[in-house]
């Protein structure tokens, strides 16, 4: 029985929107690259697109994780969901699988029930978290922002301090 919390922000649902916005963030992203390579457009172009696509990225990255805790995947299924973010348009194919297995499906998982899986204290904190959206969407939020400010200060792969001088 899908509660009036629920509504509108399932599991199913959440997780579609990420997958989907991850693959058009690929989008503006590879667009502003093409667009800068023949057209020369000013750097802060990609510097935009690019937070963009890196926030949204981290969003869908927290998002495949909260499903697959609540969707019960497995830790190699949650964390290939999660790394498939980094190939561009990888999250649609894996959305729709996901879709297809009925590995979407469902409600969040805010009471226990008699699975023994419920029993463990992981499980309880996350029931504990989903019962405060509003507590859980903040924490979220500044685990995101923390992340993407960490990633931004340490600067571009390119960019990191090498051993070789």
């Amino acid at each position: 029985m899908t509660s009036s919390r629920d509504v509108g922000f399932s599991p199913r649902r959440l997780f579609r929107i990420f997958a989907f916005s991850e693959a058009v963030t690929w989008t503006l992203l590879l667009g502003g690259l093409a667009i800068r390579a023949v057209f020369g457009a000013p750097p802060i172009l990609l510097t935009i697109v690019g937070g963009i696509h890196g926030a949204v990225f981290l969003g869908y990255g927290v998002v495949a994780a909260l499903v697959g805790v609540n969707n019960r995947w497995g830790i190699g299924r949650t964390v290939l969901g999660i790394a498939l973010a980094v190939v561009p348009y990888a999250t649609i194919p894996f959305e729709i699988r996901a879709e297809k297995a009925g590995q979407l499906a469902g409600a969040w998982r805010r009471t226990a029930i008699s699975d023994p899986r419920d029993a463990h204290w992981f499980d309880g904190l996350y029931r504990w978290f989903l019962n405060r959206p509003v507590l859980f969407a903040l924490v979220l939020l500044a685990a995101i922002v923390a992340i993407f400010a960490t990633l931004i200060i340490i600067g571009p792969p390119g960019g990191w301090p090498t051993d070789e001088g």
